[in-house]
């Protein structure tokens, strides 16, 4: 690598996304020389040094750029946010644990691996319990997610070379104004559409962008952190209150709510997705981040979304009366 090496090197597989690339300018800030890893140029501008790579194959620059690296993060994976049709299925599948197995190969090639290798997972391994609080220990789920989870992670266990400490993030949804699924969510709720969906009791387990990159970093440098983790915010919700909470955020007053049937034939056809992933869900808290004593710049969702959503409470008009005075 041509990259002064004195500063730490940390490699994010799939980094090109939202996440990545807020990870990428964390650490870039934090003195930190930065490889982004993916298949496609991200836009002018983007953090980290880019290095196209299909997720696959091994060899090449982005093989080189391990060689010495103080971390690697794998974030690589196919949306899910798609409707289900037995392509995207396979796709979701082969792109984690294609992509997990082609880093233990090229980990293993290289004269020094990284010390630690910080593997994204998913807390829909756990399924969609209608009540259960789950945490690092409970059962798995069934179901495509959990099934792709439980390969994603078994993968990641038969690649990573002995040494190389093993971080796995259990990741909820997490939350970023204007990316991701929150974009989606975001123009629903503008337009008057961003009511309860569905019966509204389904758990929505979050974590604010910044408290996503706070514990990446901590992965990448707490040695004393090894194994599962849910990364998660530790106070989930229901629907209902997610999306009070967001429209609140957005001082819309109005939201219309969504009916599951509706859900299931407008999603796929209006929005392109699988309605699943907004009639169920799960609730999910950071056990083991707590019990190592993780403290959340933004644990609770009113916290996360007054400041992601800081400029868009409206002033109250000086005619108004306060309800104090009421």
């Amino acid at each position: 690598m041509t990259d002064s090496d004195a500063q730490p090197r940390v490699v994010i597989a799939g980094g090109t996304g939202f996440l990545g690339q807020s990870l990428a300018r964390r650490l870039t800030a934090s003195g930190n020389v930065v490889v982004v890893l993916g298949r496609s140029r991200p836009r002018a501008g983007a953090a980290g040094e880019f290095i196209p790579w299909d997720a696959r194959t091994t060899g090449g620059d982005w093989q080189a750029a391990l060689d010495g690296a103080a971390a690697v993060v794998n974030l690589a994976g196919r949306t899910v946010d798609c409707i289900k049709t037995p392509e995207h299925r396979d796709e979701i599948l082969r792109s984690r644990v294609e992509s997990t197995r082609a880093i233990g190969a090229a980990l293993r090639a290289v004269n020094a691996s990284p010390p630690v290798w910080v593997q994204m997972s998913t807390a829909h391994i756990y399924g969609d319990p209608p009540e259960a609080v789950c945490t690092e220990d409970s059962a798995f789920g069934v179901g495509l997610a959990p099934m792709v989870g439980r390969a994603w992670e078994r993968a990641f266990d038969a690649s990573c070379p002995p040494g190389v400490r093993r971080v796995v993030l259990r990741t909820s949804f997490v939350l970023a104004k204007g990316d991701g699924a929150m974009r989606r969510l975001e123009m629903l709720a503008r337009i008057g559409l961003g009511g309860t969906i569905g019966h509204g009791r389904q758990g929505i387990s979050w974590i604010h962008h910044l408290d996503m990159n706070r514990v990446l970093e901590r992965a990448i440098a707490d040695d004393s952190m090894h194994g599962a983790y849910i990364a998660t915010a530790p106070n989930p919700v229901s629907n209902a209150e997610f999306m009070r909470a967001l429209r609140s955020a957005l001082a819309m007053p109005i939201g219309l709510p969504a009916p599951a049937p509706l859900v299931r034939l407008g999603a796929p056809l209006l929005l392109r997705t699988d309605p699943e992933l907004a009639i169920f869900g799960r609730f999910c808290v950071p056990g083991r981040l707590h019990a190592e004593g993780f403290e959340f710049a933004f644990p609770t969702l009113p916290e996360a979304f007054g400041d992601l959503y800081a400029n868009n409470r409206r002033a109250p008009s000086p005619n108004s009366t306060s309800p104090s005075a009421q």
